[in-house]
């Protein structure tokens, strides 16, 4: 009996504890924000009260301090040194609203979000909104899905708006999406969270057209504005914007807004500069700019006296000594220094080339419209460039090893003529090929080889080209290793959708053009020796290759050296960029890709320019049937005009079928003629 009496007595403390604790709790705490702990209450029902008597028989026997006994009396608070068990409490971060946490953000135990009435109307009608009309707010793939796992998990509470306004981290992401103009986004896209105080439906509505704004500046932070599907076919960054689920769980955990959605613009340095060129470039908005014109002239060179060197110095803001005609050092050092940084050669001579290029191009976009377009392209490069990379610069002609975010090395490049542009688009080096086979590109053979057959079956042969039939009714023209290849001696893999690649080149001398825009779409490197040098020094830094041991690898056959760790390539478009001495530099837009751009962007077709198109590459896209002939006994029924050029004169047999080489060419089957040879074979032997 004394037991029971024990047992009811710890039980009814226990109660009396746990009411104390929890009226505490409630009294402390504001009930809008308060933050309640499911503490399981113990179930006394098969346990009757305690009586007087147990509770005496129960007490300790004392020795009385007076007369008259004091009562048993049952402790309701506890000690100090031992408070009742509550869940953990995470601090809330700076700047970051407590009332738009879900539980599992503030404690490390099951919590619930207490909600005024109103805003627990509010999340009903999301709750509703998201079940009935989800698809008119987040439809695109995976969003709807994701928002509703986001919004089920804090109880469909509000984020962005609380009690009829917005809460702290609404008030903070509006202010932060206001300032978006200058990385060169709109901010009219990106509206603030706007509804009736008083309206729960109204507020539900803007909840959720806040998150889908949220997502949307997201995506536009990584991927552009502007869907780079939209300006040309010959541009590919493939990659996928950051999953929306894993968008709202950064943006709801960040400690602030601000911060999180930044995380997602470029971070590297070139986009920077250029941002912060375009500060500088809206501030002298509406001022005068003086425009300083070389004359027409003979080539101005060190050492000789003219009055356009008076102008030339003008241009250069160099001081004008004794007699500013004279073409003294600091002219020439001023000279090599604006030679340097225009990509020209830097000889301190002021020709054409360079009084042109001190002139300007004629006037076309305003040079705020150039640099919006080449950070909306920054958008759409991968954000992490890679420590080491190659960025090959289209507009500048100009290719650049970057190793630990430094320059390691440059040299010029040819790239693609306008009818047949370089791409944009990045790829990873993963081997060097020295000794190329020059397969020569179905455009090519399509476009050019075929017509000039027709024109001289002899042309071929006399460039060294060689050609083969392949089972599928189709032809492969290619050259050898040698010193006539078109590739020169070496080149340069980074496998792409396009095909293209760098390599040497038996012409050098259009690196000495200030444009150099001649090739069919690959890069042309001046110094390929030297190139391969310096990327095997990063790769295979103890196997010491150099320049001249490349140079004794030539021969007569391919010899493929591969990167253990492949080299990020971006092939990119930068018609203004920031040079290394903080300079401002534009560039002509060969390929007309600014003009595209910023008519997109400033145009009606911006509202769903961030959609993709379908667009095929316009480079190289070429009809297989265009290159097909008949086979006898073959499937197809195209009939080709040059089939009798083409088809041997008796039965063919096709031999064992060719491995798919390291270049990604496809050999497919050599054609075996039993008897006599077709007539483009003797005539091309």
């Amino acid at each position: 009996m004394r037991g029971l009496a024990l047992d009811r007595i710890l039980a009814g403390t226990a109660l009396a504890l746990v009411l104390t604790l929890a009226g505490q709790a409630y009294a402390t705490s504001d009930a809008s924000q308060r933050v309640e702990a499911a503490v399981p209450v113990p179930d006394l029902s098969g346990f009757p009260p305690p009586t007087a008597a147990d509770i005496a028989k129960s007490a300790p026997s004392v020795a009385p301090a007076a007369p008259k006994a004091a009562p048993t009396t049952v402790a309701t608070t506890p000690p100090a040194a031992a408070p009742s068990p509550r869940p953990e409490v995470a601090p809330a971060p700076d700047g970051v609203d407590v009332k738009a946490l879900s539980g599992r953000d503030l404690v490390k135990a099951p919590l619930a979000v207490n909600l005024s009435s109103f805003d627990a109307t509010v999340a009903e009608r999301v709750r509703d909104l998201l079940a009935a009309k989800g698809d008119r707010y987040f439809g695109r793939r995976g969003e709807k899905a994701a928002v509703e796992a986001f919004y089920r998990d804090r109880g469909f509470a509000p984020v962005w708006l609380r009690d009829g306004a917005p809460s702290a981290r609404g008030t903070s992401a509006t202010a932060y999406l206001r300032g978006v103009d200058a990385d060169g986004l709109e901010p009219s896209e990106y509206p603030a969270p706007q509804a009736n105080p008083s309206d729960a439906d109204a507020q539900a509505d803007a909840e959720l057209k806040y998150t889908a704004t949220m997502l949307t500046f997201v995506r536009h932070a990584e991927l552009g504005r502007v869907h780079w599907s939209r300006v040309s076919g010959d541009i590919s960054y493939p990659h996928d914007a950051t999953a929306p689920a894993a968008v709202l769980d950064t943006v709801i955990k960040a400690r602030t807004v601000a911060e999180a959605l930044d995380g997602y613009l470029p971070q590297h340095a070139s986009y920077k500069a250029l941002k912060a060129k375009l500060a500088e470039v809206r501030k002298r908005t509406g001022e005068p700019e003086k425009v300083v014109r070389m004359p027409e002239g003979p080539t101005l060179k060190p050492g000789m006296t003219d009055t356009r060197v008076a102008v030339l110095r003008e241009r250069l803001k160099v001081a004008a000594g004794s007699n500013p005609e004279v073409f003294d050092e600091s002219v020439t050092e001023a000279v090599k220094a604006f030679q340097k940084s225009a990509g020209l050669n830097a000889d301190g001579v002021a020709g054409p080339g360079t009084i042109k290029a001190l002139n300007g191009a004629p006037k076309r976009e305003r040079t705020e419209d150039i640099i919006l377009a080449n950070l909306e392209r920054w958008r759409w490069m991968p954000h992490d460039l890679g420590k080491t990379h190659v960025v090959l610069n289209i507009p500048d002609f100009r290719l650049r090893l970057i190793r630990d975010d430094k320059l390691y090395w440059t040299t010029k490049v040819v790239v693609g003529k306008p009818s047949q542009p370089t791409p944009i688009t990045s790829a990873s080096m993963k081997f060097i090929t020295v000794n190329p086979t020059w397969n020569v590109p179905p455009s090519i053979i399509a476009n050019e080889y075929i017509p000039a057959l027709r024109a001289d079956p002899g042309a071929l042969d006399r460039i060294g080209l060689k050609v083969e039939q392949n089972p599928d009714g189709t032809i492969r023209i290619y050259q050898p290793p040698g010193d006539r290849n078109a590739l020169g001696r070496i080149r340069f893999n980074f496998p792409n959708k396009f095909l293209v690649y760098q390599h040497d080149t038996p012409d050098k001398h259009l690196f000495a053009q200030v444009k150099r825009a001649y090739s069919h779409g690959c890069m042309r490197v001046e110094n390929p020796l030297m190139y391969g040098e310096k990327l095997l020094s990063i790769v295979r830094p103890s196997e010491g290759y150099t320049a001249a041991k490349l140079q004794n690898m030539f021969g007569g056959s391919e010899i493929n050296i591969d990167f253990p760790v492949h080299i990020p390539v971006h092939l990119t478009y930068q018609s203004a960029f920031v040079d290394d001495a903080g300079e401002l530099q534009i560039r002509d837009d060969v390929y007309g890709r600014d003009a595209r751009l910023i008519a997109l962007l400033r145009g009606d077709e911006r509202r769903m320019a961030d959609l993709p198109v379908e667009r095929s590459h316009t480079g190289s896209g070429v009809s297989r049937d265009a290159l097909r002939y008949n086979v006898p006994g073959g499937a197809s029924e195209f009939v080709n005009p040059f089939a009798a050029l083409f088809a041997p004169r008796q039965e063919t047999r096709p031999t064992p079928p060719r491995a798919v080489d390291r270049n990604g060419n496809r050999h497919g089957s050599r054609v075996t003629v039993r008897n006599e040879p077709s007539f483009f074979e003797r005539m091309f032997r």
